[in-house]
């Protein structure tokens, strides 16, 4: 794995020496964009606008558009701005992790120890686990600064990233009904969360659409072509929601996947 960020976890006056690395990695499949006519590989240019040539990337910079006039950034102006949460992630307070709603979750990170810091870092991990709290900081990556949740995996402190409550968009532009719940569909709906309960065990859960599309994929090359099912989503009516409810009771619970 290769290190996305390099600094350390400021704990009281203990700072911890870390290295990021990305704790997930996709796992669709990786599709190439193609012409239509020839199946030749599209490629993407970064064109300059006024002459239409192509600027390398050693050529390019990053700018704000200011009152109609382009300010130029560098890496240093990106460092003045916050220099120490570019390097240091100071946790400011110790919370619940369970009092942070999942909407604020962006991406987590795995926190490993420089040399000279595993004593510190095991020290943080232990009392994290003991208290049973999750550490709240901010830092700098990549010109952006983030929220995190320090918090414990196994033996492995995970840095996970959330978003500013600013970042959330309000639902105020979305059409949801009021209406009400009648009494006997609610407690049929109630019955049928308790038969869907059980413990959660997230290695029960596959990516099976990216096996399935494998499939496909092999046998469109040797020319087994099939006929696409169709699905038709039927759109519950009010009337029928009873039943529904009383039927999907009867329905035996299906298999994870």
């Amino acid at each position: 794995m290769k290190a996305i960020w390099t600094g350390a976890i400021g704990f009281g006056l203990v700072n911890i020496p870390i290295k990021l690395y990305s704790a997930v990695e996709a796992s669709e499949l990786d599709l190439d964009m193609l012409d239509k006519k020839d199946h030749s590989n599209i490629k993407f240019k970064r064109v300059n606008e006024k002459t239409g040539k192509e600027v390398a990337w050693e050529n390019i910079v990053r700018g704000y558009n200011l009152n109609d006039k382009y300010v130029i950034l560098t890496d240093e102006d990106f460092a003045q701005a916050a220099p120490e949460k570019n390097k240091i992630i100071e946790i400011a307070e110790f919370i619940k992790e369970g009092d942070v709603d999942s909407i604020y979750y962006e991406m987590p990170y795995y926190a490993e120890p420089e040399k000279n810091g595993t004593k510190a870092y095991a020290l943080l991990r232990d009392a994290l686990k003991k208290s049973g709290k999750a550490g709240l900081g901010s830092f700098v990556l990549r010109t952006k600064e983030s929220l995190c949740l320090i918090k414990v995996e196994g033996d492995v402190i995970v840095v996970n990233r959330i978003r500013f409550a600013e970042e959330i968009r309000k639902p105020s532009e979305l059409k949801i009904p009021s209406t009400t719940s009648k009494p006997a569909e609610m407690k049929m709906a109630m019955h049928l969360i308790d038969q869907l309960t059980g413990d959660f065990d997230i290695s029960k859960y596959k990516d099976t659409y990216t096996e399935k599309l494998m499939k496909v994929i092999r046998a469109k090359s040797k020319g087994k072509l099939k006929t696409v099912p169709t699905m038709k989503i039927v759109h519950s009516r009010a009337t029928d929601l009873m039943a529904q409810l009383k039927a999907s009771l009867g329905t035996p619970r299906k298999k994870a996947s």
